[in-house]
């Protein structure tokens, strides 16, 4: 019995984080066998970069590398001078539109009857009823992360992954970065396959 409470606990904060992470999504080349890769090098990008919204700072590049090489080293990957593939990444902070539909509903209400046989009032109950929704537009900061295998000889893009996720600021800060990085990875593995 203990074991059940237990494990139900776990499970319930298990979907509490799951739901708290952002969704990431991702896109690969068919035709390519992955088991044929297992080195990879950073590409320099900063020309690139220059016209996108978010200057990156040699800090939060840091983290973005440090990140993706925690996550590519779990899956067997290795940073190498003669890599089989090249890896880049884009950030991208932009405004964006967050709608929300809420339920409206009708206040519930009591009237009373006088009924002239009994000589009484009577009370109705009339239950709230659902009258429609209530539609809610914010301006909100969204960040996305993506991130990019490209085949060292062919120059072709075999693997890519994003995520986009609410951000409060004009910068992606270390921990929505690293979170960002994890969620690609999820769907790294199930890719490959």
């Amino acid at each position: 019995m203990k074991f059940m409470k237990l494990l139900s606990v776990a499970a319930l904060s298990g979907l509490l984080l799951a739901g708290c992470a952002s969704v990431a999504h991702v896109e690969k080349d068919k035709t390519v066998n992955f088991n044929n890769y297992h080195s990879y090098a950073w590409v320099d990008t900063k020309e690139s970069k220059s016209d996108s919204s978010v200057k990156v700072s040699d800090l939060i590049e840091r983290i973005i590398k440090e990140a993706v090489n925690n996550e590519m080293a779990k899956t067997g990957w290795k940073e190498s001078k003669k890599p089989d593939v090249l890896l880049t990444y884009d950030i991208l902070v932009e405004r964006g539109i967050k709608e929300q539909n809420n339920p409206v509903y009708s206040q519930p209400y009591t009237r009373y009857y006088y009924n002239p046989y009994s000589r009484r009032y009577v009370a109705v109950y009339y239950p709230s009823q659902f009258m429609g929704y209530d539609n809610d537009q914010q301006q909100v900061k969204e960040g996305t992360i993506t991130l990019r295998l490209i085949d060292a000889k062919t120059d072709k893009t075999i693997w890519q992954g994003w995520t986009t996720d609410e951000v409060n600021s004009r910068n992606l800060t270390s921990k929505e970065i690293q979170n960002g990085v994890k969620s690609i990875f999820r769907k790294f593995d199930i890719a490959k396959n």
